[in-house]
């Protein structure tokens, strides 16, 4: 019987760590479904973040039945390529004849100080009707010649190839072309030097918003005290002022830049950004400093904040609405769902975007204090105690 009170008691006593758990995450967001995708995704706004884990693991999003959506985080749309093309004329400086081989060299027009890299090479001709193999060297003096490649070059109806693609990167200044049997006495009209190289941009999700904040002086520094940044990954904040200043603001962090705004003669050069690196606030308030020495302080109109947000990417179930539950509990662990195996797949579809159309805050969101659980066993103890004794007293009566 003992070891049956025990169990009880202990079944009691999860049963309530359960329940402070789940009261944690009662806040709630609710999202409106729309669209005939199948995916949808919800921008995360600064008051879930405000009221979340730092790293969003207790982020949680239900149906209308009840049932848990599995999802991912999706931090920004992807990379963006972009390529870039830099060209370099030459000029024709020998043509000639050897054992039926036709060459011709070329030099970069206007040879800069600087080497010059080379992906390929574009050649412009009016001949017609010819399809030539065509041999390529490469020299930085016109004495020396290297061998870089063989390929070939035609214009046959409306059918052309009159660029020649480098299997490695060249930085030759000069360039030489052999071609076999040309009775067709093809010339060229231009020969173009090309590189061309592909930049990569990340492409983020930024947000801004225009936050609260209190100012004060304290011995010639000004203290802006910035609300509702709390886990947000900054990009940059910007001062909106009309004072005229150049001074030190300092941030968290270690960062500290010299702004200004200044006028003179009708024009105003104006940098009162400060940039970030994505680092995330961990306070319920971020503070500014600007030094202000024994000048009187600046005013302050507003303060802008751009931040880099996240989107939760989800399968649509056919409900109408679905919430997302959260609540900042260090206890709670990411949850884990195969859908973040196939994402890539997902993103190359189309997702609907939908909106968090209103935020509940469960009132009053509490964390029980330690003397509460010390309260609650000392009491669970002594009734525990009470029974056993009682069974004991049962025990000696019966044995007498």
């Amino acid at each position: 019987m003992f070891r049956r009170i025990v169990s009880i008691l202990f079944i009691s006593v999860l049963l309530c760590a359960n329940a402070l758990a789940a009261d944690a995450l009662r806040n709630t967001a609710t999202i409106e479904n729309n669209g005939e995708s199948r995916y949808k995704s919800v921008r995360l706004t600064p008051e879930i973040y405000n009221a979340a884990n730092s790293d969003l693991s207790d982020l949680r999003i239900k149906d209308s039945a009840g049932e848990y959506a599995p999802y991912f985080i999706r931090a920004g749309g992807g990379t963006e390529y972009e390529t870039v093309g830099q060209t370099h004329p030459m000029s024709l400086i020998n043509s000639y004849t050897r054992d039926d081989n036709f060459y011709f060299d070329y030099v970069i027009t206007n040879i800069p100080n600087h080497d010059i890299a080379a992906t390929s090479i574009e050649l412009t001709t009016k001949n017609t009707g010819f399809a030539k193999h065509i041999e390529i060297f490469g020299s930085y003096d016109n004495i020396h010649w290297e061998f870089i490649q063989n390929d070939s070059i035609y214009r046959i109806d409306d059918k052309s190839k009159l660029n020649i693609e480098f299997n490695h990167l060249q930085k030759f200044t000069h360039y030489r072309f052999r071609l076999g049997n040309n009775l067709e006495r093809i010339s060229f009209d231009s020969i173009t030097l090309i590189y061309n190289f592909i930049t990569q941009e990340d492409i983020y999700f930024i947000e801004e918003i225009l936050p609260g904040f209190n100012v004060e002086e304290k011995e010639g520094i000004t203290h802006i005290y910035i609300d509702g940044l709390k886990n947000l990954r900054l990009a940059e904040i910007t001062i909106d002022t009309d004072s005229m200043f150049q001074r030190i603001v300092s941030a968290p962090f270690g960062v500290s830049k010299e702004l200004y705004n200044l006028t003179f003669s009708d024009t105003t050069y104006t940098d009162a950004i400060i940039p970030f690196n994505r680092q995330i606030v961990h306070g319920d308030t971020f503070l500014l400093t600007i030094r202000n020495g024994d000048d009187s302080p600046i005013s302050i109109n507003e303060i802008n904040v751009r931040y880099y947000a996240d989107e939760l990417v989800f399968e649509s179930r056919g409900s109408d609405r679905y919430t997302l539950h959260f609540g900042a509990d260090d206890t709670v662990n990411a949850p884990v769902y195969d859908i973040v195996r196939y994402k890539d797949e997902i993103l190359r579809n189309d997702i609907d975007r939908l909106e968090i159309t209103e935020i509940f805050f469960a009132e009053p969101i509490e964390t029980p204090e330690p003397r509460d659980y010390t309260l609650i066993f000392n009491i669970m103890v002594i009734i525990v105690a009470v029974i056993l004794g009682f069974v004991i007293l049962l025990k000696l009566r019966k044995k007498s």
